[in-house]
């Protein structure tokens, strides 16, 4: 707790603010854009590249805190105080630090995906800034930042070499190894015995993830099937059809995620229509928007001509 106490000592307004903003690297919705850029405007494989070492980075992490389910900071000492608004996404177990696996996974992995020495550079700045941001906000203590940057490292560059080679020979064994990894972790949240101090709320996060994971993992899954048998698009496009891919796909994939929330909670239960929620925002990203890059590749040029 030392450390934590020292970044308590310098907070101020200021830096709470600038801390509060750059935490955010290490959310959703940054690993989401900038995976949908990778994969539709990129390189494909580098995209299931990124996606696969996210996925399994945060089934590694859920596992992690509902295994040893240890409280966050201020729960273990009630004298810490945490910046204002800070606790909004650390609702469950602090260990290993979620955000910091995101970073890590998410940044780590495209720092290896392309040749731009100064992309890398800021992959490397946002990977080590987001679990600084982690400490000095409070809600996670050094060894939680410490382990999740590790766990997400060994990811990393243990699955950069599949993707190096010849990835159709090893894409059936990996997304299949991926598959079971995630209905074992549901097996394990719906069947452990856990003791009977655990805490409700985070029990609950922990399985609502692992839906989400089942889901998404599924959608890759079938994106990358359907892609190499049939649909073989191009990530070929002008700026401008880059652009207009990328600002559209995001809406579209929103619009699935906030549309179909209740329908489907509603026909299937949360935790089913949730799964199925997030296989169909992959599925779409993947095998329905990529119809229209043929037309969107040529706005560019038509406009030159």
């Amino acid at each position: 707790m030392e450390i934590l106490y020292f970044f308590e000592s310098i907070r101020n307004p200021v830096l709470d603010t600038l801390m509060l903003l750059l935490t955010k690297l290490g959310e959703e919705t940054f690993f989401l854009i900038l995976a949908m850029v990778i994969f539709w405007c990129v390189d494909k494989y580098k995209g299931y590249y990124m996606m696969s070492v996210g996925f399994i980075g945060i089934l590694a992490s859920q596992f992690m805190k509902l295994w040893f389910r240890i409280p966050r900071p201020w729960v273990k000492d009630p004298e810490f105080t945490v910046v204002d608004g800070a606790k909004t996404h650390a609702g469950d177990y602090s260990f290993p630090s979620g955000h910091t696996q995101a970073a890590v996974c998410t940044y780590g992995s495209l720092a290896c995906s392309v040749k731009e020495r100064w992309i890398q550079v800021l992959c490397i700045l946002a990977a080590f800034i987001v679990p600084i941001t982690r400490l000095y906000l409070g809600v996670h203590t050094l060894l939680d930042v410490s382990v999740g940057a590790i766990l997400s490292l060994v990811f990393v560059f243990a699955l950069r070499p599949l993707f190096m080679k010849d990835f159709s020979k090893s894409a059936p064994w990996l997304m299949g190894f991926m598959i079971a990894a995630a209905i074992g972790y549901l097996c394990f949240v719906h069947l452990y015995p856990f003791p009977a101090d655990v805490d409700a709320g985070n029990l609950a996060s922990g399985m609502e993830n692992g839906y989400t994971l089942l889901g998404a993992i599924c959608g890759m899954v079938t994106v990358y099937f359907v892609d190499e048998k049939w649909l073989n698009f191009s990530t070929k496009a002008t700026p401008w059809g880059n652009i207009l891919k990328v600002t559209l796909g995001f809406a579209l994939v929103l619009g699935i995620k906030a549309g179909l929330k209740t329908p489907l909670n509603m026909l299937f239960g949360e935790l089913a229509g949730r799964s199925i929620r997030y296989f169909l925002m992959v599925a779409v990203a993947g095998i329905v928007w990529p119809l229209s890059f043929r037309y969107l590749a040529t706005i560019g040029k038509k406009d030159k001509e």
